[in-house]
């Protein structure tokens, strides 16, 4: 993809966070690095995807191979924290970043782990333009840093598959997020790099379902995800103050 394409395509991609986020890269996989909440975040969101994946197509997620025969497509996917495990569960894996670094991150930690996922140096509205459509569609962590939060959806949507699902994790826009994900996390803490969040750009649930609504999907489950402090990770919960998760599907 050109650089034209990409200015052209405003919806992914804000070229600020691809270069921090490129900057970044080679930290994808230090599990105390900068991205250590994400690895702790990880379990509790591969588990929702796998959970409900498996009870929209009646199999069971305790199987070894439970996502077998099914497409994603991990929108930013990074150094490929997500889509790795998701490549071991059976599921034909696509993992879209703008930031070409982790791109090339991604495929060497894939390439020694001995997995095929298809790694790619590209945004959402490429491959939707190219007619691709997907069994289901990842926009995780992904939402609060793209400039159109609005068209990032449509397009994210329109990937879908007739039948298909597609999940959203994302920050709620409310002054408990921004005391904790910003203030507590990256000046307190220290447990992300100041300046990863702009309260800003963080989405309400309703929000969210609007958008996923406009673009033809309906949503099936909206679960928060809270800080366990004894067990140092994430757990689902009722609690959509900060942290949220959405499941939504397209009509067969």
């Amino acid at each position: 993809m050109s650089t034209d394409d990409t200015a052209a395509r405003p919806g992914s991609v804000d070229r600020a966070e691809v270069a921090r986020f490129d900057a970044l890269a080679a930290t994808w996989w230090d599990p105390r690095g900068p991205m250590r909440v994400l690895h702790r975040f990880n379990p509790v969101r591969l588990a929702y995807i796998r959970d409900a994946v498996c009870r929209h197509h009646g199999r069971r997620p305790e199987t070894p191979f439970a996502l077998s025969g099914l497409s994603v497509v991990d929108v930013g996917c990074g150094g490929g924290v997500l889509s790795e495990p998701l490549a071991r569960l059976g599921a034909a894996v696509t993992g879209l970043d703008p930031a070409a670094q982790n791109v090339a991150v991604a495929r060497a930690h894939a390439e020694a782990e001995g997995l095929a996922v298809d790694y790619r140096a590209e945004t959402i509205e490429s491959v939707v333009a190219a007619g691709r459509q997907f069994d289901v569609v990842l926009i995780m962590e992904v939402i609060e840093h793209v400039p159109d939060m609005a068209a990032f959806v449509a397009t994210a949507a329109s990937a879908v598959k007739p039948g298909g699902l597609l999940f959203a994790a994302t920050l709620n826009r409310t002054l408990r997020a921004y005391a904790l994900a910003i203030v507590g996390a990256e000046y307190v803490l220290g447990w992300l790099p100041r300046g990863t969040h702009d309260w800003e750009k963080f989405v309400t649930p309703a929000e969210l379902s609007a958008a996923l609504s406009a673009g033809g999907l309906a949503v099936t489950d909206t679960t928060g995800v809270v800080y366990d402090p004894l067990a140092d990770g994430w757990r689902a919960s009722r609690d959509t103050a900060v942290n949220y998760m959405v499941a939504a599907e397209r009509p067969a």
